[in-house]
C-alpha cells in the first residue's frame, strides 16, 4: 500500500513541476497569443495563434492576483532590446489593462506623428517607401483594398492596407510628439483598426513581448467539417516580420 502512495505522490509531485515550469516559461519567456480582430489583415488574420516573446523586452511578474483586481507589487526583468520602429508589440491596452492587444510600433519617445492622406510621416519623413502591390476585394468588410509593402532604411519590409475607395476618419491626423516612455502604435489594416489615434499614446510599462511565429491558423469561416480546409497551412510556422 505505502508503495502505491509513494507512485501517487511521485506521480503528482512530476505534474506540479510541469504545471510549475509551464507557468514561469508563460510568464517569463513564452506566451501563446490568439489573433481576435482583423486590425492586422494581412499581416495576422482572425484565427491564428502565435508565439510571443516575452523575455526581449523584459518580461514583468504578474500586477494581480490572478481571477482578481487586487494589486501587488511587480518588477519587469532586464530586457535584451526595447522595442523598434517597425517591430510588431503585444500589449496590454491602456483603457483597459486586462485586454491584450497587438499592433505595429510606428513611434517611439520624442517621434512627431502626422498621418497626412492616409500615409504615416515620422519626423517629417515617409515611415518607409511604400510600393503599390495590388488591389483585392475583402469579402470580409466588403470593399475593395489596397495593398502597400512598406520599405524601411533598415531594410525591414512589411504589408499594410487601405480602403481604395473610402478612408477612415483618422486617415487625417496629428501631428503629435510621443511623449517620454510611450509609443505610438498602428493596426497594418489602416482603415480598420482601433490604434494610438482613437486612445493615445501606449506606456512603455504596458508592453509584454514581440510577436515571433504563427504556430496554428484556423479559418473559421470553414465549414467546422471540412477540418482540413479550415486550416491554413500555409500560415503555419510563419515567422512574423
Amino acid at each position: 500500500m505505502s508503495k502505491k502512495k509513494g507512485a501517487i505522490r511521485h506521480y503528482f509531485q512530476a505534474i506540479a513541476v510541469a504545471v510549475l515550469a509551464a507557468l514561469v516559461l508563460r510568464a517569463f519567456v513564452i506566451q501563446a497569443f490568439r489573433i481576435p480582430s482583423g486590425s492586422m489583415k494581412d499581416t495576422l488574420l482572425i484565427g491564428d495563434f502565435l508565439l510571443v516573446n516575452k523575455f526581449v523586452y523584459g518580461a514583468q511578474t504578474p500586477r494581480r492576483i490572478w481571477g482578481t483586481d487586487i494589486e501587488i507589487p511587480n518588477f519587469r526583468m532586464p530586457a535584451l532590446s526595447q522595442p523598434k520602429h517597425g517591430d510588431i508589440v503585444i500589449f496590454k491596452y491602456p483603457k483597459n489593462e486586462r485586454l491584450d492587444y497587438i499592433k505595429r510600433c510606428v513611434g517611439l519617445e520624442g517621434d512627431t506623428l502626422l498621418v497626412k492622406n492616409n500615409t504615416v510621416y515620422v519626423n517629417g519623413e515617409p515611415e518607409g517607401k511604400e510600393t503599390f502591390l495590388k488591389r483585392e476585394f475583402d469579402p470580409e468588410e466588403g470593399r475593395y483594398v489596397n495593398y502597400f509593402q512598406v520599405e524601411k532604411k533598415s531594410g525591414k519590409t512589411y504589408t499594410i492596407r487601405k480602403y481604395a475607395d473610402v478612408h477612415s476618419p483618422k486617415s487625417n491626423f496629428g501631428p503629435v510628439v510621443v511623449p517620454e516612455d510611450h509609443l505610438f502604435m498602428m493596426g497594418d489594416n489602416r482603415d480598420n483598426s482601433s490604434d494610438s489615434r482613437y486612445w493615445g499614446f501606449m506606456p512603455r510599462d504596458n508592453v509584454e513581448g514581440e510577436a515571433l511565429v504563427i504556430y496554428f491558423s484556423w479559418d473559421k469561416h470553414e465549414p467546422m467539417l471540412d477540418l482540413l480546409d479550415a486550416i491554413r497551412w500555409n500560415r503555419i510556422f510563419k515567422v512574423i516580420l
